[in-house]
Parts: structure tokens; sequence; C-alpha cells
């Protein structure tokens, strides 16, 4: 299988391997940046469909987290669209984009530590106090530990268990579409494997995943499908699994995993 360069143009090879259907979630040549006159995303393409885990990978000042940033309302669109079900959410407030069923975990700060684990849940759902009960225990029938841990303070995690925490909270408002922003950051090898664990249940649950990482091969080995984003453009797309083999993806964006490929690929000894 040989990936080639996508073509902005054609929508087919933007989103390669995507399904058929309307996405819900639709982002359309997105320039974005945190200071005027310089532009991190520079025409940025991106669709997630009811039900996909959908990766975005790439060398460092990609504009990853950026374009997670901008879909979430945290960074300036100078141009493009952004639909959500097919409402345009493009200029919408956090806050806004919450109601309307966008979850976001930032890679840092992410919890409030000085709070329980009961009540950085309570936080994530303050704007429908009324559903805590229900919310509480679908958060508690994916992540068993944090129903048993409700009173502990969130700040004498580990920095996995923060994590955790901080997915649970996103998932109070029953979000369509969960944003990941490098969830395994800082993690040890084994906590890294459980936050990849942990994102594979929650898209197993019901809700739609969008996840920024920079550990690409555990990514795409999860994801549905990804997009390789460099220079804030589109460069890549096709499912997790065929990217991972890739040899023009692996040489140009995943560094050190062409090694592993190569040594997966050898031939037994005779």
């Amino acid at each position: 299988m040989s990936t080639t360069a996508v073509d902005t143009g054609d929508a087919a090879s933007v989103h390669r391997g995507a399904p058929a259907g309307e996405p819900l979630l639709d982002a359309r040549d997105l320039v974005a940046g945190y200071i005027p006159g310089v532009d991190i995303l520079n025409g940025c393409n991106l669709v997630v469909h009811p039900g996909e885990l959908v990766g975005i990978i790439g060398p460092n000042g990609a504009g990853k987290s950026t374009l997670l940033k901008a879909l979430f309302g945290l960074v300036t669109i100078r141009s493009g669209t952004v639909t959500l079900q097919g409402e345009d959410i493009t200029h919408k407030r956090a806050d806004a984009l919450v109601r309307r069923g966008v979850g976001f975990v930032p890679q840092t700060n992410n919890v409030f530590p000085s709070l329980s684990i009961e009540e950085n849940l309570q936080m994530g759902l303050f704007q429908a106090p009324k559903k805590y009960d229900e919310r509480f225990a679908f958060i508690v029938d994916l992540f068993p530990t944090l129903g048993e841990r409700r009173k502990q303070r969130a700040g004498s995690l580990s920095g996995g268990e923060r994590q955790m925490v901080a997915m649970a909270r996103a998932l109070m408002m029953e979000p369509s579409v969960l944003l990941l922003d490098e969830p395994s950051a800082g993690l040890s090898p084994v906590r890294q494997d459980e936050t990849f664990i942990r994102t594979r249940k929650i898209n197993k649950a019901g809700v739609s995943v969008v996840i920024v990482e920079q550990n690409a091969r555990r990514a795409l080995q999860i994801c549905d499908r990804a997009y390789v984003l460099d220079q804030g453009r589109n460069a890549y797309s096709g499912p997790g699994r065929e990217l991972m083999h890739d040899p023009k993806v692996i040489e140009l964006y995943l560094g050190t995993l062409a090694t592993d490929v190569e040594q997966a690929n050898k031939p037994p000894a005779v």
C-alpha cells in the first residue's frame, strides 16, 4: 500500500478512508493562529463521523494541538468553517460548545487539584447539575476506580489517574465528540498504554473521539482513521493501521517507527 500526498481540492483524498454519510464534525479550510498575522493552520481539513476514533499526528509545530483548540473555540479562526451535526459552530465560545456536545481535555492543568474526584466531576456538569446521578453512574461504569475513590483529592493522584479524571469530567456533559490533546504526554509506558485503552473504551461507549498524539505508533494502532499534519496543512490521511505501515509516512513523519516496522517485517531466521 502506498499513500499519496493529500490534494486539498479532493475530498476523497483529504479524508481517505472516511465512511459514507454526513459527518458529525466537519472542519473545512481552517486558517487560524494565536497572533494576528501569524497563521498556524493554513487550510486544514478534518471530518469525524459518528462512532469514529480519529487520530491527528505529525511533527512538532505541525499545528496538531492548535487544530483541537480551534475546534473548541480557544484559537481564533480567521477563515474556514466548523460544523457540528450540520450546525455552524465556527466562532462559538467554549462553554457554548460544551452545551452543544463537544468535550475537550487539555494536555496540562486538566484537573482541579484541591478538589476531590467527585467535586471535579461535579464541575464538569455545572451547566446541568440535575443530571449528575445519571452521568456519574455512566462514568463509574466506565471507570470503576473513580467511584471507589470519589472522595480522594485530585492533587494526590498520579499523572495517569489525573488524566482519567480529566477525561471523566469532560464526559459528564454527555458529549457527542471528545477532543483529547496529547493524553499520554509525560506518562510512563505502562500509564500510556492504560490511557490508550481508556480512550478506546470511551469510543466503544458511543463517543466519537479526536486524539492528538506524539506517540504516533500507539495512536495509529487504536484509531479508525488518522490525519498527518505538516506546517498546518493536511499531508496524508487514511486508516490508522495502513498509515502505520506506509513507508512514506514512516520515513517523513514517524521517525524511529521505521526501525520498529522494519524489524516486525523481517523474515524469521532459518
